[in-house]
């Protein structure tokens, strides 16, 4: 039959269901066929926060929501223009997000009286008129797949299993969403289990052929390609970004790269992933313990490498000694924070920007470090270099704080030019050029005069035999030394190097399109897209509003005081209760606006909008 087709110039889809019904991994292949097809696209991923939360309650609920369009778009969108929903629950958790008119595509076979029960409903949503503002398309989507499935030697149980493929392929039918991607996923996935192959694929098609065919989905809709910036262009999650950053770093450095690393989320998926990629040199230790894993990566800078560990924030508190460490050894030494709800285990599947005081404060003494914060899910990649950088050139570790949205969140990223990356390469010490007393006894600890970092020798070196550990060190010689105004000295050294830092970053840049606006919002990590969106919605209803976004928080870039200084107003927004407000307030004595909340999620742009408003509005 032939039915309409609309063009449309976005849409925001999102995929509920329990965690076994494999809505993260049809999530994934819609993203991923979007992103081929060459629409801008931003994703996010929700997972439950409790490993194995019972089946068909509110908090086992998992999601993934895409917002796919014809033009530049900077979030995952504040509300879905369509939820599919496998189950009672899964309609439940989310019903208050959708606006009036959306569409919900339900699968029947889940609204037993047991499931609606759990779910916390009296009576059934299908079957009463709870659901009359919204566009309801109900299918009994695990019985059409079992039926689908027939032919193929497989239980009713295992067949069940591939509804979410089912509704995958209606969705691509739906939106006109190309298949070839899916099917050799699918192939090579399960290349060596023909029979689950089989099912997966008769149900893909099964749930196209549904669409196609069926009087309830009388209209499929189109969403053209967006006009992006010449390029080749690949799908990415921020957790991967850093891993290729990382690898981009080993290799423009000519350093080998040793991760340690103890699995946490969300940050495993960069230990993951970083193994897949021994024919870089790369070299990765599951270790036994967090602990373990930044002093082995430690160890590895100290040996040569590139060390790097990662973690989330309960990871931070046991870093916390061998951070210390490393500021005082002054070795270079990465350290990825995918920053995630706490405190304590608090919500580990969820965002947040709370460990911001940490990063700058959490260790005893006075032990300053750089902390960087990515932007977006493919700025994660530029970020992990920079990191690399600044701790090869000033001999520091440097703490990146990356957050849950961004590490699991996509979006399109363009492939770098490689001759336009930077030149990391370092020069180690050697005899011929090293510092010495004057009875040619090396000097480990005499600084570079511009960036006031130490001489890195690789142990073994001839001549250049020293030793490094945590007790204070006399200048220049590195010995231990309990002087006081050696003490005095050293701190001041340590500090006066990061504070130098700032000499050696971009400026700050301000996107003010008209230059007389009187608000400033600026913002730091993951609420970059966020931001963004809301400061287009502002100005669209002819407000005047500035933007600014930080990656360099320590230390701070040197026109930062004078671009605050510049607008009457400076708005903060931040997903913890005011972290970077209180560092601004402390430096620069501006009176800053700040917004927070603390909810696990990334903030809406609408809320953010209606939120600039209300400043604009008191101050005029």
């Amino acid at each position: 039959m032939s039915k309409e087709v609309q063009q449309v110039d976005r849409v925001i889809i999102r995929f509920a269901g329990d965690s076994g019904d494999g809505m993260q991994l049809t999530g994934d292949r819609f993203t991923q066929e979007t992103a081929s097809f060459g629409n801008d696209l931003s994703t996010l991923p929700n997972f439950p926060a409790e490993i194995r939360a019972p089946a068909g309650t509110l908090p086992g609920v998992s999601s993934f929501q895409l917002h796919f369009a014809d033009h530049d778009i900077m979030t995952p969108g504040d509300a879905p223009n369509v939820l599919v929903a496998m189950n009672p629950a899964a309609l439940r958790a989310n019903l208050d997000d959708l606006p009036r008119g959306a569409q919900i595509i339900v699968n029947t076979d889940e609204f037993t009286k047991r499931n609606l029960s759990k779910a916390g409903y009296a009576s059934n949503p299908l079957e009463d008129d709870s659901l009359r503002e919204f566009k309801v398309s109900a299918a009994p989507l695990t019985s059409m797949t079992i039926t689908a499935l027939e032919e193929i030697e497989i239980s009713k149980k295992d067949a069940a299993r591939a509804k979410n493929m089912f509704a995958l392929g209606l969705l691509s039918w739906m939106y006109n969403r190309p298949t070839e991607g899916t099917e050799g996923f699918l192939k090579q996935k399960f290349a060596d289990k023909p029979t689950i192959l089989a099912a997966n694929l008769a149900a893909f098609h099964a749930g196209w052929n549904f669409g196609e065919t069926t009087e309830d989905f009388a209209v499929s809709y189109e969403v053209k390609p967006a006009t992006l910036p010449a390029g080749t262009y690949r799908n990415i999650t921020g957790n991967v970004a850093i891993s290729y950053g990382l690898i981009a770093a080993s290799q423009l450095s000519g350093l080998p790269l040793f991760l340690g690393s103890y699995p946490i989320t969300p940050a495993s998926d960069i230990l993951h992933e970083l193994s897949r990629h021994k024919r870089f040199g790369v070299r990765t230790f599951q270790a036994e313990d967090e602990i373990a894993g930044v002093g082995a990566a430690l160890g590895a800078s100290f040996g040569g490498s590139l060390g790097v560990t990662t973690t989330s924030g309960p990871g931070m508190v046991l870093k916390a000694e061998t951070l210390g460490l490393a500021v005082m050894t002054e070795l270079p030494l990465l350290v990825i924070d995918v920053q995630r709800a706490g405190p304590s285990t608090g919500m580990p599947t969820k965002t947040e920007q709370a460990d911001l005081l940490m990063a700058m404060f959490g260790r005893n003494g006075e032990s300053p470090l750089p902390v960087l914060a990515p932007q977006s899910p493919s700025d994660c990649f530029d970020i992990a270099i920079e990191a690399a950088r600044i701790a090869t050139q000033y001999r520091t570790p440097v703490i990146v704080l990356s957050d849950g949205y961004l590490a699991n969140g996509s979006e399109p990223w363009r492939l770098p030019d490689t001759s336009q990356l930077p030149d990391l390469t370092v020069n180690f010490t050697t005899r011929e050029n090293a510092p010495l007393d004057a009875e040619e006894r090396f000097q480990p600890y005499q600084r570079d005069p511009e960036t006031l970092s130490r001489p890195w020798a690789v142990p073994g070196t001839a001549g250049l035999e020293h030793r490094l550990g945590g007790i204070e060190k006399s200048d220049g010689s590195g010995n231990i030394s309990y002087s006081p105004s050696n003490h005095d000295l050293m701190i001041r050294s340590r500090q006066g190097k990061i504070d130098g830092i700032a000499r050696d970053i971009a400026p700050l840049e301000v996107d003010d399109p008209t230059g007389d606006a009187d608000v400033l919002v600026l913002g730091w990590g993951g609420t970059y897209g966020s931001i963004g969106a809301a400061v287009r919605r502002a100005r669209r209803a002819g407000n005047r509003v500035a933007q600014a976004h930080l990656r360099h928080i320590n230390p701070f870039p040197a026109n930062l005081g004078e671009v605050l200084r510049s607008y009457e107003r400076v708005v903060v927004p931040e997903i913890n209760l005011g972290q970077l407000a209180t560092l601004l307030r402390s430096r620069y004595l501006v009176d800053i606006i700040s917004y927070t909340k603390v909810r696990g999620l990334p903030f809406k742009a609408e809320e953010l909008a209606d939120m600039l408003q209300e400043v604009i509005d008191r101050g005029e």
